[in-house]
C-alpha cells in the first residue's frame, strides 16, 4: 500500500459505508450509485493509491462483480434493470485492474464484446436520454474507451486485434467529427480538453492514455494531434490537474490546479508507449 497518501485511502475508506452497506456499496448490492464514490469508481481510486485487490473492502467488489456475470457476458451492476454495455466495461475493467483479465469467468465478457461490436467500429449504449437524431447513429465513444482500456489488459488473437483497431479507428474519427456523437452526445470541446484526473470519464487525458496502449493509434495523425494536446497541458513533464470531480477535492492525489504525481506516472506511461512504437 502506497503510504505516501495514506491520508486519502483512509479517507477513501472511511466513506465505504455511505451509500448503506460495506465496501461502498448499497444494501441491495448497486455498484453504480452514489457517485464519485459509486463502488465501482471508489474500487478505482483506492487501485489508484495502491491498496492491493486482496485488500477486504476491494475483494468484497470484485466478488459481488463476479456473482453478477449473466450466461451471455454481460455484467449486472444492480439486481433489476437494464445492463448497458458502459456497465458491463466499467465492471470488466474494475476486475482487470484488479488482476483478473485472465480468469476464465471473464472470457464470456472479453467475447461479448467482440460480438456485439458496431459496424462503425464501437460499442453502443441504447439510452436516447436526448432523443434521437442522425447523431445518435454513431457508436457511443466513452464506452468504446472503456473496452478499449480492458482488453489491453489481456493478449489477443490476430481476429481480436483486428477488431480493436476498428475501434480505435473509431476513437480516433471523433477527434475529427468533434460534435457530440451517440445517444449520449459525447463530444469534444472545451470541457473534454480540460485534463481531468482521476480517469472517470470521457476526457482528452483518458483518452491519449488508454489509445497509447494500442500501436494502431500511435502512428497516426489523429492521435499525435491529441498527444500533442495534452503536453501542452504539462508543466516540466509533470501533469497538471484541470477538473476533478468536486467531491474529491479534498483527495491529496488529485488537487484541482495542482501537479499530480500519480496523474503524471500515467502521463509516463504514455510517454513509455510511445517509445516503444
Amino acid at each position: 500500500m502506497n503510504t505516501a497518501y495514506r491520508a486519502d485511502i483512509d479517507q477513501l475508506l472511511a466513506r465505504q459505508h455511505d451509500n448503506g452497506a460495506d465496501a461502498f456499496m448499497t444494501p441491495d448490492g448497486k455498484l453504480l450509485k452514489g457517485g464519485p464514490f459509486t463502488a465501482l469508481e471508489s474500487a478505482g481510486y483506492l487501485l489508484e493509491l495502491g491498496v492491493p485487490p486482496e485488500h477486504p473492502v476491494l475483494a468484497a467488489v470484485a466478488e459481488r462483480i463476479f456473482a453478477w456475470i449473466r450466461p451471455d457476458g454481460r455484467i449486472r451492476t444492480a439486481q433489476t434493470g437494464a445492463i448497458y454495455p458502459c456497465q458491463t466495461a466499467l465492471a470488466l475493467l474494475t476486475l482487470c485492474r484488479m488482476g483478473f483479465a485472465d480468469d476464465e469467468r471473464l472470457a464470456g465478457t472479453f467475447a461479448y464484446f467482440l460480438d456485439t461490436q458496431q459496424p462503425d467500429g464501437g460499442w453502443k449504449c441504447n439510452k436516447y436520454s436526448f432523443g434521437r437524431g442522425p447523431e445518435t447513429e454513431y457508436s457511443t465513444p466513452y464506452t468504446t474507451l472503456l473496452v478499449l482500456d480492458a482488453f489491453r489488459y489481456r493478449p489477443q488473437s490476430a481476429q481480436a486485434a483486428e477488431k480493436l483497431s476498428h475501434a480505435v479507428n473509431f476513437l480516433l474519427a471523433h477527434w475529427e467529427i468533434r460534435t457530440p456523437i451517440s445517444p449520449c452526445h459525447y463530444g469534444i470541446g472545451s470541457r473534454f480538453l480540460q485534463v481531468e484526473y482521476p480517469f472517470r470519464g470521457y476526457n482528452l487525458f483518458y483518452y491519449v492514455y488508454v489509445l497509447s496502449f494500442y500501436a494502431s493509434a500511435r502512428e497516426d495523425a489523429r492521435f499525435l494531434a491529441a498527444l500533442a494536446e495534452l503536453e501542452k497541458k504539462t508543466a516540466d513533464g509533470q501533469i497538471v490537474v484541470e477538473r476533478v470531480a468536486p467531491r474529491l477535492a479534498s483527495l491529496a492525489f488529485c488537487r484541482k490546479g495542482q501537479r499530480s504525481e500519480l496523474g503524471t506516472r500515467r502521463y509516463e506511461e504514455i510517454m513509455q508507449n510511445m517509445r516503444g512504437k
